[in-house]
């Protein structure tokens, strides 16, 4: 079974760094995309990044460029992200997930492709 679980979440000041981690089992690392989501309460999930083959392809949401930085060890079968000057506007539940198509050229922030999510991870910033 495909199995995702988030970890690094916490309660972070205003200006302040997370580092969320997601270890990925049960498919062939390297041949998917790993994408991060947030949820904000009340709000719709949202695509925050994804990163294909160590790097190689990455893609920020705009909300999130030059703020947060996604990377993935493939001898960990780990993706993180790398969360700095935080705002309360990031509060949220952060996922990480794998589409249903493996593809080792490009990755989508679009929420329908992926189909396994880690059951999330809260972040909470105060101003």
């Amino acid at each position: 079974d495909v199995r995702l679980v988030e970890s690094g979440g916490g309660l972070a000041q205003a200006g302040g760094s997370l580092t969320l981690s997601c270890v990925v089992s049960g498919i062939t690392f390297n041949d998917y995309a790993v994408g991060w989501f947030r949820q904000a309460p009340g709000k719709e999930r949202e695509g925050i990044s994804c990163i294909v083959n160590e790097d190689a392809t990455i893609y920020y949401a705009d909300f999130v460029k030059g703020r947060f930085t996604i990377s993935r060890d493939s001898a960990q079968n780990t993706v993180y992200l790398q969360m700095d000057s935080l705002q309360p506007e990031d509060t949220a539940i952060y996922f990480c997930a794998i589409p249903l198509i493996p593809d080792q050229a490009m990755c989508t922030l679009n929420t329908g492709l992926y189909e396994y999510w880690g059951q999330g991870t809260q972040v909470t910033v105060s101003s």
